[in-house]
């Protein structure tokens, strides 16, 4: 098969230039590492019935309040928002306080991020610990893909380029890439030698959740392929199918 003949594969650095990028038909996957994303897949492997992602602590609030057995939870700049009753932390979320239970959910950078996609085929849930499952369906899919990266208040990031760049090295083969975000993702993940979270100790983003006590957290969420399923957005909600 020709690079003609191949679906594309795009990486989308920050949502400030989303704008840039072609969605329609295309599966978006959604990288948050540190941590939305690494919470919604570990929350719904964990039982959770859906997750609803919003903008707002104000519409997380008034979603929370008109569905009984909820969990409204979430974060501002790292730390749990006022109004809300649990954070954006998967430790927070083991099976026998989630199953089966909504979790409506607002983070700075991550459910902004999927609010904003137009068009696409899917819209799907990628994270270190998802990353062999997200390979699978991407390759199994055969569309075109955007790794969109949420960032940090739209500033580049580490952690989520760097995820990017594992799922490149995994099925670069089956695309055609003529992306040179998607080249600098590539180079992140080799330069990582594997150590993910060694790689991302001299981030920002891990420096600046350090302060909070978050290192825990953190390793957790590059640990690859705990959780081993594909969240995906359909109407309102991210569910497990």
């Amino acid at each position: 098969m020709t690079n003609k003949e191949k679906p594309r594969m795009e990486v989308c650095l920050s949502p400030a230039l989303l704008h840039l990028y072609d969605t329609r038909g295309a599966i978006v996957v959604i990288i948050d590492i540190f941590r939305a994303t690494s919470t919604i897949t570990a929350a719904l492997d964990n039982g959770a019935k859906c997750v609803i992602p919003v903008a707002s602590v104000e519409e997380c609030i008034a979603i929370g309040a008109s569905i009984p057995g909820s969990i409204t939870a979430g974060e501002r700049d790292g730390k749990v928002a006022d109004g809300l009753e649990y954070g954006n932390s998967p430790g927070e979320y083991p099976r026998e306080f989630i199953k089966d239970k909504t979790l409506v959910l607002t983070t700075t950078n991550g459910t902004r991020l999927l609010h904003m996609i137009n068009g696409a085929s899917d819209i799907i849930i990628g994270s270190f610990l998802n990353l062999d499952a997200i390979c699978s369906y991407l390759l199994s899919h055969k569309k075109s893909v955007l790794l969109g990266c949420a960032s940090w208040k739209d500033r580049f990031n580490l952690e989520d380029t760097l995820f990017a760049g594992a799922v490149i090295n995994e099925v670069a083969h089956a695309f055609d890439i003529n992306c040179d975000s998607a080249r600098v993702a590539r180079h992140l993940f080799d330069s990582s030698g594997g150590d993910f979270i060694g790689f991302l100790k001299d981030s920002s983003h891990y420096k600046r959740l350090s302060v909070y006590g978050l290192e825990k957290d953190m390793a957790y969420c590059a640990t690859p392929n705990l959780h081993p399923v594909v969240p995906i957005l359909s109407g309102r909600e991210i569910v497990i199918r």
